[in-house]
């Protein structure tokens, strides 16, 4: 019998008895589903904020701290990307409902860890539970709504790049000024409860395909799993220990380098792949993966450059900060439907909605590269302003470029490809901006100490001590404009792919 015909199908098409049952179960289920995207993002984003809080209660020094931080974010990009193949395999519902269980458990465990070994494995299974929620969204909205609100599904999968992220310095403050650094650990545990019997209800149950395991892809995943780990583990420590000029971060970068293309060529030849490279083929889902990298670099940029420059020039606590960030948070949950019916006009071209997002996230940026020593938090609220519609313009076109025209079956290979660039890209993202911080910061802390070398100096050294203060933050003050100036850059760059890459779509309603 040959392999073929031992092959299962990928992703049956719905029945039409599937799409007949649109209603208010699926659209419960649909929720639920949004409900733990959003939560996984929010533990991640929360955790990460509140870290310090987290070290001083349990002890921990800034190195262990930082793998706190690393094994979630590889566990949970490694999950992204082998999540939608369990879904098929072992049904979308028991998956979701499976993975949101062991999301919270692990979770509310992690202030008991006994020590530090302990909390690094609870963070890892917290990670992979957590990191196979946001393949579910896109394959409940694709598989489950109707062509006509399709985008307005894929709209709410938006809420995840640019509305959760937002909320993560406020729910941090939330946590560690007024509840305690415990909750930012169980703030998730009631609300994925809700989720999980939103899921159960919702969603129908599809029978098990254990028959799949037949062709597993054991080399696929022997290998892409520790090519993830270690790219994203010496992304996220590279800065930290010097990148190349440490011996780990070359394993580690070299390794899951060599391991990731070994597995792309594996994928490319197996049965029943993970993901499924000839879908590059298709210019559009290219275009928008690639472009996905940059415009996460530019969200993540505009997030933590005014949350660490409003901490370290004027010590504002993060309960301070919150409100810059909720003012360009909120309002997603208005501009993002408004963007989607945008979309969805058979006369608008969605390439030239994403030019337009993409321009205006520049515009921010470029308004962020003036800011000076007299800016606290009243001079951000004009650029996050312009971010309420800039983040929904430049993701939702990027969603709906990235899904028209793909078939049923191509679903799940799909979300395998966009949800594993977005966690990786943030990964890189994170990694990318930190080397580019001390970067500039060195530059501008020599070029400063330079010119006021022959500064003239008391006996008693106070005017040293207060002269090297100074320097320190006009470096930190240069070096957040230097960051807004290249995030700007980063944006224009991007807009030119779009007529050389980009082909025009029609929303899905009009097929």
């Amino acid at each position: 019998m040959t392999a073929t015909a031992l092959a299962p199908p990928v992703a049956p098409a719905p029945s039409p008895a599937a799409a007949a049952a649109f209603g208010p179960r699926i659209l419960m289920g649909l929720s639920g589903v949004l409900l733990a995207v959003i939560l996984a993002g929010l533990n991640e984003n929360v955790t990460k904020m509140a870290l310090p809080d987290i070290r001083g209660a349990l002890g921990l020094s800034i190195d262990q701290g930082s793998w706190f931080v690393a094994v979630y974010a590889a566990a949970s990009v490694c999950a992204m990307a082998f999540a939608p193949w369990c879904s098929v395999t072992f049904s979308l519902r028991r998956f979701t409902v499976t993975s949101l269980a062991a999301f919270a458990v692990f979770g509310a465990l992690c202030p008991f860890a006994p020590n530090l070994p302990v909390l690094l494995l609870l963070r890892t299974l917290q990670g992979l539970a957590g990191g196979a929620l946001p393949p579910m969204l896109m394959t409940v909205a694709l598989r489950f709504l109707p062509a006509n609100i399709k985008l307005y599904g894929l709209g709410g999968y938006a809420l995840t790049a640019t509305f959760a992220p937002s909320l993560g310095i406020p729910l941090a403050a939330l946590c560690t000024e007024t509840l305690g650094w415990r909750w930012t650990f169980w703030l998730v545990v009631g609300p994925t409860a809700i989720a999980m019997a939103a899921v159960w209800r919702g969603l129908p149950q599809d029978p098990l395909k254990l028959e799949r395991f037949q062709l597993f892809d054991w080399r696929g995943l022997l290998l892409g799993a520790p090519a993830l780990a270690m790219l994203v583990i010496g992304l996220l420590q590279g800065d930290r220990l010097d990148w190349l000029n440490s011996p780990l971060i070359s394993l580690l970068l070299g390794g899951g380098g060599l391991l990731l293309g070994l597995f792309l060529v594996n994928e490319w030849s197996h049965p029943l792949p993970f993901f499924k490279i000839q879908l590059l083929r298709n210019r559009n889902l290219s275009h928008a993966l690639l472009t996905l990298g940059g415009v996460l670099i530019v969200l993540l940029g505009v997030i933590l450059i005014p949350s660490s420059f409003l901490a370290q020039w004027r010590g504002y606590r993060p309960l301070e900060t919150a409100p810059v960030l909720l003012t360009m948070g909120l309002p997603q949950l208005i501009a993002l439907p408004l963007v989607a019916a945008l979309c969805n006009l058979r006369r608008v071209d969605c390439r030239w909605v994403l030019a337009a997002g993409l321009g205006l996230l520049a515009v921010s940026c470029l308004l962020g590269a003036q800011l000076t020593p007299a800016w606290s938090r009243e001079q951000f609220y004009l650029l996050e302003a312009v971010q309420i519609f800039a983040q929904p313009m430049a993701v939702i076109p990027l969603l709906m470029l990235a899904t028209t025209g793909l078939t049923p079956q191509d679903g799940p290979y799909a979300s395998a490809w966009f949800n594993t660039i977005k966690g990786f890209s943030a990964t890189a993202a994170t990694g990318a901006l930190e080397a580019l911080t001390t970067l500039r910061r060195n530059t501008h802390f020599n070029q400063l100490a330079d010119q006021l070398g022959n500064h003239p100096l008391s006996a008693n050294g106070d005017n040293a001590a207060a002269l090297a203060r100074q320097v320190q933050e006009q470096a930190a003050i240069l070096t957040s404009a230097d960051l807004y100036l290249c995030m700007a850059v980063m944006a224009l760059l991007l807009i030119p792919l779009i007529p050389l890459i980009a082909t025009r779509v029609s929303p899905p309603r009009a097929a």
